[in-house]
């Protein structure tokens, strides 16, 4: 699906737009994975929620996201306006930060989650399509790579701070929680400061028509690209069962958010890497690799009876994230036409979204009622399966080149 170019990683020129969106994408993962990391622990020890209601709750609340970056993607294309939607999105998700360590029960916590994904739904779409309109097509897998590594960076920091807090405050988790406000706030004022958009597109556009009437103006390339991407999501369902698969083989609380910051630290090297490799030979092939690492990773946790086997697998999941989320973003605004890339980012988002919420509340269920490396057995099984659809993205690829 790459665009050959001929600059060598070094050399890549990327817009500055491309990097204040990395750094905001860096500053609220911080804030974001802070608490994703603990928030498994807080509900489960200190509020008591089982493996299926939680895995309900992180199902839902992705799912109201991918929703969310539905509608607020074609209507970025409908307003040829992307950052009013990103200031409402990451403004939504700051103010909310504060709730989870005040959260004296399951629902509010559920609430914050809720709300946090809504603003996460109302940002993302419009700003993956904004990378797109601020980036020459020769280093598009660059720069969603480059942005993806710094965002997965933030991932990193967020559970590193998260581990460092918990031996600060003896791991009391509601005063570690209430840090994830700082770095929320540096990404609003990074957004502010120095986002910028590119010049209007044309009024003469047909940006105008409802979202089911653009669905047919979307090309097959974009279709499979989407269709992929659902796939390798009911495969991976939330990484939370990550940091229970890592308490579940007896690591301590403060170890536990080490396992966010193995496997982000792994997505943070690979994805810049990845996406400019892929401008020079094509995305199929990493994309492929990619989805090996994750049959690896599910094999390896679904096995886990030590530390060895938890840290590979943990390590896996991060080469799988970062050899498949970038050029999946990537893809997408290959294929779609300038004037809808808010619109396809959207229902990109939409059947992840759908896919989450189905692999996320079956890994719950399958946790709860068989053993905790059930769900990552499945999920290699799904991960092969989802492997019968790349050759399907070499004639997405070809009908869009005619």
């Amino acid at each position: 699906m790459g665009v050959a170019g001929k600059h060598s990683f070094a050399t890549a020129k990327l817009p500055a737009t491309v990097w204040a969106l990395g750094f905001v994408s860096l500053f609220m993962d911080a804030s974001s994975e802070l608490i994703h990391s603990l928030l498994p622990l807080f509900l489960s020890m200190t509020l008591g929620a089982s493996m299926d209601v939680i895995g309900f709750i992180e199902g839902i609340a992705e799912a109201i996201a991918q929703l969310g970056k539905l509608i607020s993607g074609a209507l970025s294309d409908r307003m040829a306006a992307r950052k009013p939607w990103m200031l409402a999105g990451y403004g939504l998700s700051a103010l909310m930060k504060p709730l989870f360590p005040l959260a004296m029960g399951i629902p509010v916590v559920a609430a914050a989650r809720f709300l946090d994904r809504i603003g996460k739904g109302l940002r993302d779409s419009p700003r993956d399509a904004l990378l797109a309109d601020a980036t020459p097509a020769n280093v598009r897998g660059a720069a969603y790579g480059l942005r993806q590594g710094l965002d997965t960076t933030g991932a990193f920091l967020g559970p590193l701070a998260a581990a460092g807090l918990l031996i600060l405050y003896a791991d009391d988790i509601r005063s570690a929680l209430w840090w994830a406000s700082l770095p929320a706030a540096f990404c609003i004022l990074t957004l502010a400061m120095f986002v910028h958009e590119p010049a209007k597109r044309s009024a003469a556009e047909p940006r105008h028509r409802p979202v089911l009437r653009r669905l047919h103006m979307l090309p097959f390339a974009f279709w499979i690209t989407a269709a992929v991407a659902a796939a390798l999501t009911l495969a991976r369902f939330s990484d939370a069962f990550l940091i229970l698969r890592g308490t579940s083989l007896g690591i301590g609380l403060a170890e536990a958010p080490m396992i966010f910051v193995v496997m982000n630290a792994v997505y943070a090297l690979a994805s810049y890497p990845v996406g400019a490799l892929s401008d020079r030979i094509g995305r199929r092939g990493l994309l492929a690799s990619g989805a090996l690492a994750l049959i690896a990773a599910d094999l390896a946790l679904a096995f886990a009876q030590d530390s060895l086997l938890l840290w590979a697998g943990v390590a896996l999941w991060g080469l799988h994230m970062g050899l498949t989320q970038g050029l999946l973003s990537a893809m997408v605004a290959d294929a779609a036409p300038a004037n809808l890339r808010g619109t396809a980012f959207g229902i990109f988002y939409a059947l992840s979204g759908a896919a989450l919420l189905a692999a996320s509340a079956g890994a719950g269920v399958l946790w709860e009622n068989f053993s905790p490396g059930t769900p990552f057995l499945v999920g290699a099984g799904l991960a092969v399966l989802s492997l019968l659809l790349l050759p399907a993205v070499a004639r997405g690829q070809n009908a869009a080149s005619m």
